[in-house]
């Protein structure tokens, strides 16, 4: 049974009436507070070219709310009347709320009009960056027209770089070069399945172009494992960049990569000296970015503090400001992409319903981005994935037939993980 709400209902009837009666408007205005005013101008939706709407709507531009100004203009901007342009640009030049300031550019810009392109240019060397998106979309709309074009090619090395990725995407568009042998679905057949034993560096260099569909991994924790030494921490932070360099290569266009790290703790050399701690997620950040890696979350994994090693003992017992240590419970998963151009629907897109029916995620998901995952502990291997942590990155991060990698397979609970997935949802050629 649909179920109406009737206040709500006769709200929106209201609002109907008032927009379509002469004086109405401007009267209510008066004599309302200012959620009531705010609600109004929400729910106004489409608006005709009308005196009274227009003189009703400046009125509130006298208002102390900037949130009822900001919403005024918008409205105005609906009315698609050119000769607003010159109070537009008032209010963006002098109003003194960065909120309103915006949306008025972006009013110039609704308005189409050739009369706003030079007003538009003069936008574009404002320090607000959202003042700057604002002005280019408005010129976006005339940008067969070569002083446009020739201004906003001028923003390609911009500091802001939102505004870059904006006018190279529009200026410097580069059909995929890797993708079109094998398509995106597909996968080297020699690939499904197998697990190599070698030196990541050496066997990347085998993969071909554009191969992978989801990375997950967890590499060496520096000198914190006996399973890895290197001679300095730089040279570990110069391996990872080389080995996630490589891991950028063999990804399709606009997939993901998922890095497991964590802060680490090198013991101390003896009582006289103390101990070193390394920040591994924040220095390899930059070097991935640079890559051309882009960041998209950070999920927490928090684990039972029964599991971790105890770093608080001695502040327990004396309590000395300055010598708090916490126990760290929590590990890093970073979600990075593949950068592209195009939207994650186009990664989506190039499966068919079967497979994105097959794939979807239909039981219970993890909402927030920390997670409670118990870790796992193994004789052979000290630092092994938990099966669950990794059951989550597949089923949220790829499709069923997907090729999944890890450059540092350790026990191998990845390719376990991604065997099972295969499995449960469906074995696809």
């Amino acid at each position: 049974m649909l179920k109406i709400d009737i206040n709500r209902l006769n709200r929106l009837n209201q609002i109907e009436e008032l927009k379509n009666s002469k004086d109405k408007l401007f009267s209510f205005f008066e004599n309302q507070n200012d959620n009531n005013i705010i609600y109004t101008l929400q729910k106004l939706g489409r608006l005709k070219q009308n005196e009274d709407l227009q003189n009703s709507l400046l009125y509130l531009m006298n208002n102390k709310n900037s949130r009822i100004r900001t919403l005024a203009v918008k409205n105005l901007a609906k009315l698609n009347n050119i000769s607003l342009l010159n109070r537009f640009v008032d209010y963006a030049n002098n109003d003194n709320s960065t909120r309103v300031k915006r949306e008025a550019v972006s009013a110039i810009g609704r308005l189409r009009n050739e009369k706003s392109i030079p007003i538009l240019i003069n936008f574009l060397s404002q320090k607000d960056p959202q003042i700057v998106l604002q002005a280019i979309r408005g010129l976006l709309i005339f940008s067969q027209n070569q002083i446009v074009k020739n201004e906003l090619k001028k923003l390609i090395n911009h500091p802001n770089e939102i505004i870059r990725d904006l006018i190279n995407k529009e200026f410097q568009k580069t059909a995929s070069k890797l993708d079109s042998s094998t398509g995106h679905k597909k996968c080297p057949f020699f690939m499904k399945n197998v697990i190599v034993h070698g030196d990541a560096k050496k066997i990347l260099k085998y993969i071909p172009n554009q191969s992978i569909h989801l990375t997950f991994t967890s590499p060496p924790y520096y000198n914190a494992r006996d399973y890895s030494i290197y001679p300095s921490y730089e040279k570990y932070l110069k391996f990872l960049e080389k080995v996630f360099k490589e891991v950028h290569r063999v990804t399709k266009e606009g997939r993901f990569f998922i890095l497991n790290t964590s802060p680490i703790i090198i013991p101390r050399v003896s009582r006289s000296h103390s101990s070193k701690r390394y920040p591994i997620p924040y220095d390899v950040h930059n070097k991935l970015v640079k890559i051309g890696w882009e960041f998209i979350d950070d999920i927490i994994w928090v684990k039972p503090e029964s599991s971790v090693k105890n770093r608080n003992a001695g502040f327990l017992q004396h309590r000395k400001p300055l010598a708090y240590k916490p126990n760290a419970i929590t590990e890093h998963v970073v979600v990075y992409r593949k950068k592209t151009d195009k939207l994650i629907d186009w990664n989506i897109n190039q499966y068919n319903q079967e497979e994105v029916e097959i794939s979807k995620v239909k039981e219970k998901y993890e909402t927030t981005n920390v997670w409670h995952i118990c870790p796992t502990f193994d004789k052979v291997h000290s630092a092994i994935f938990p099966l669950k942590l990794c059951n989550r990155i597949i089923k949220y991060y790829s499709f069923a037939g997907d090729l999944i990698f890890d450059p540092f397979a350790g026990s191998g609970t990845v390719a376990k993980s991604a065997m099972h997935s295969i499995k449960k949802k469906f074995l696809f050629n």
